[in-house]
């Protein structure tokens, strides 16, 4: 094994460990461990920081990029020297800082929560924010300081590019939106019956493996806000919410994660302890090449799968089964039409595919505002509030339901947002693409999902971060604008 090798693979296993800690922290951890848990994460993510600006891994990456005799080892010798250039420019304190600070706002934010009290929380933010400007000085922007933040979960992305984007996807849904609301609302009413939460979760793990989530390589849990994490793609964690008065939650929320499983457990293993099985710059143990891409699969399982008739079809009566009493009343066309009815509400993560990207929108006009200061933290519950009213059309009963819904801000996130739109429209892009093989689309009218991980593995999995968004998308045969592809589906669905 050569040098660059050994090292980035020590890199990766830093990582990994790290990812280990923070599943542990969102799913089992008592509360009061947050800031030790902070400083262990940070002292983790320290050594790869210095492992990766070390004078040895100079030295191994310049022999790598001068006798790497492949595109894919070119490619890993470079993202790490790129790496070296990201870490060199931002301070080894701030990046602790970063951590810890991660870690007792994490802690913040769910007590927040609980309570519906953006005060409680707005301190933490507050830091937060000072933090993610710090880091975008460090590395330096031209137009906007959120530039450097989008660019790390989506390379190649800007302020500019993604506002221009979302103002074209606004004036594509919003019409359909509109055309939608004038038609009957179906019934809905038994979404909401009581679900025991042990009940959901045994069905949940039974739909999971029947879409083929490894359970050897895997597991499902329970936590707060749902979310993958992997320590290779040998070990690879998905975990959802089981809201007993409100049964779609658990059941998409799981087929979500399970799309970002199938991706980490898709990568190549010979990808695996590198540089292509690692986001360096960002310092998370992640393969898929963007987080948009990564979106796009967790979408793709959601959505394109999850919410289709075929799927459904086939899997109705295991439902019933699960819920004899709760569902007695209610036949598949009325399940299909109530999943897949536009409906504006509070939450993103139980938002229809028609309202998802209003969220969407709404969130990151607060982030760049947050960021360049043209919001105050103090306001942000208010400017919340006031742009559900304009988009959606809904009055924010709490804090709850409103700003303090998500995680990311307390992880000190900002400029992911984009990616899940990203990721709505790449995944609608590929599907369009995959599903005129007639192979892949047998396979989706008999619910067997073989054929369509067999081409996903193929075209996107396989790869980690060896291939850009594009390259992918370019070499899968999908053609035209994935906005136009995604603006194809939602007319479909919901026209």
């Amino acid at each position: 094994m050569s040098d660059f090798a050994t090292l980035s693979g020590r890199v990766n296993d830093l990582l990994c460990a790290v990812n280990a800690l923070q599943w542990d922290a969102r799913v089992m951890m008592p509360a009061a461990a947050a800031a030790s848990r902070g400083q262990q994460i940070a002292t983790l993510k320290g050594m790869a920081r210095e492992l990766i600006l070390s004078p040895e891994m100079a030295r191994a990456t310049d022999a790598a990029l001068d006798t790497a005799t492949t595109e894919t080892e070119r490619r890993a010798a470079r993202a790490m020297a790129d790496a070296r250039d990201h870490h060199a420019r931002i301070p080894a304190d701030l990046l602790q800082a970063q951590a810890e600070q991660a870690a007792s706002a994490n802690a913040a934010w769910v007590a927040a929560r609980r309570d519906a009290d953006f005060t409680v929380f707005q301190p933490y933010l507050a830091r937060s924010i000072e933090l993610a400007r710090a880091q975008s000085d460090a590395l330096g922007f031209d137009a906007h300081p959120y530039d450097p933040w989008v660019a790390l979960f989506e390379p190649g992305e800007t302020a500019a590019s993604i506002a221009a984007l979302f103002d074209r996807l606004r004036d594509g849904i919003l019409p359909i939106l509109d055309a939608a609301r004038g038609r009957p609302r179906p019934r809905t009413d038994f979404l909401s019956r009581h679900f025991p939460a042990a009940a959901q979760q045994a069905l949940c793990r039974d739909l999971a493996a029947r879409v083929g989530f490894d359970f050897s390589r895997g597991r499902l849990d329970t936590t707060v806000h749902p979310f993958e994490i992997s320590q290779t793609h040998a070990d690879v964690r998905i975990t959802a919410r089981w809201e007993e008065t409100y049964l779609p939650m658990a059941i998409f929320g799981t087929l979500h994660e399970v799309g970002h499983g199938l991706y980490e457990q898709g990568i190549d293993p010979d990808l695996a302890r590198g540089p292509l099985a690692t986001d360096l710059p960002g310092l998370y143990a992640v393969g898929g090449t963007s987080f948009g891409m990564h979106e796009s699969q967790s979408r793709l399982i959601e959505n394109h799968v999850g919410r289709a008739p075929a799927f459904w079809q086939a899997h109705f009566g295991l439902l019933r089964d699960a819920f004899p009493d709760q569902l007695s009343d209610v036949s598949l066309e009325e399940w299909l039409a109530a999943i897949n009815s536009p409906r504006p509400g509070f939450i993103r993560i139980q938002a229809d595919e028609l309202t998802y990207d209003l969220h969407i929108m709404l969130r990151v006009r607060l982030e760049m505002a947050l960021l360049d200061g043209s919001l105050a933290v103090a306001d942000l519950p208010e400017a919340w509030n006031a742009a559900m009213r304009d988009d959606l059309g809904l009055e924010v009963p709490d804090d709850g339901q409103g700003c303090l819904q998500d995680v990311h801000w307390s992880h000190g996130y900002f400029g992911s947002f984009p990616t899940y739109t990203i990721g709505n429209m790449t995944a609608a892009h590929l599907f369009e693409t995959v599903s005129r093989d007639p192979e892949v689309a047998a396979g989706l009218s008999d619910a067997d999902y073989a054929p369509l991980r067999a081409a996903l593995g193929r075209h996107v999995w396989r790869h980690g971060r060896s291939r850009t968004r594009a390259e992918i998308i370019r070499d899968a045969g999908a053609a035209g604008a994935p906005e136009d592809a995604y603006l194809r589906h939602l007319s479909t669905r919901f026209g």
